[in-house]
């Protein structure tokens, strides 16, 4: 499903039939999968051709991982990656790190497109070779968050707290299946006029815990090492992001 047939033709059935060449390619790639889990059960496999239109239920239960776009530029994944966990888990959303400029001549930080790609299955898809070691260092930081907090990202719960479709600020929230972790990402493509970010209101916490307040670049304001969830979910957090394309994650681990 890479591309469209460019001659889709079938001479040996009749012209009636000729259009089972769309169903039966489909089956046909069932089968070659299901063959290759009979004969390699701990085989992990990606769904990537066609980008997000490959994604259909068949295929789920085939793969592990899906590939929603080519497009991997880290500002423009804010809103693919909402949209495809409107119907998907986030589990399943292959989320890479690349190089930049990407598909719009854009530079973004390292920070900020890790932490876009740390809200699914984070992967790397960069030329190691190009970083410094600063990049080094920065991904070394990211990747031992990630697995920190990876059970909440995709096995959690998803809050939309901050849509990218309706204003410069953009924030997601997981809360782990126990409610013991949370973990809330915050983008900023851009300031004006020295506004300060809103603030990020928290749902689906126990709002008669305390929970340890984790900021992992120092860029949270409110500096209570712990907060109660009755707070967190009325008060909110407030976050120091200036410029463009700032971001930053906090932790939040429930006593």
């Amino acid at each position: 499903m890479n591309r469209s047939f460019s001659e889709p033709g079938w001479p040996d059935v009749s012209p009636a039939d000729q259009r089972k060449l769309w169903v039966d390619y489909v089956r046909n790639l069932y089968e070659i999968i299901d063959r290759l889990r009979k004969r390699h059960p701990q085989l992990e496999i990606e769904s990537c051709s066609g980008g997000g239109g490959r994604v259909d239920l068949g295929i789920l239960q085939r793969v592990d991982e899906v590939w929603p776009s080519d497009n991997t530029e880290a500002f423009d994944r804010l809103r693919i990656q909402e949209g495809f966990t409107q119907a998907y888990a986030p589990k399943i959303m292959s989320a890479w790190v690349t190089d930049v400029p990407n598909m719009n001549g854009r530079s973004t930080p390292l920070v900020f497109r890790f932490l876009t790609a740390m809200q699914g299955a984070l992967g790397i898809g960069a030329n190691l070779n190009k970083w410094t070691q600063q990049d080094t260092g920065t991904a070394v930081k990211m990747i031992a968050l990630y697995k920190r907090i990876r059970t909440a990202v995709q096995t959690g719960d998803l809050y939309r707290l901050l849509s990218p479709r309706t204003g410069d600020v953009t924030a997601n929230e997981y809360v782990s299946p126990d409610g013991k972790q949370a973990v809330v990402f915050v983008f900023r493509h851009s300031q004006e006029y020295n506004t300060a970010a809103p603030a990020i209101r928290l749902r689906g916490l126990d709002e008669r815990a305390l929970y340890r307040v984790e900021a992992v670049d120092g860029k949270l304001l409110d500096r209570q090492p712990e907060l109660s969830g009755a707070y967190l979910m009325r008060a909110g957090l407030n976050v120091n992001l200036r410029g463009d394309f700032d971001s930053t994650a906090v932790v939040l681990d429930r006593n």
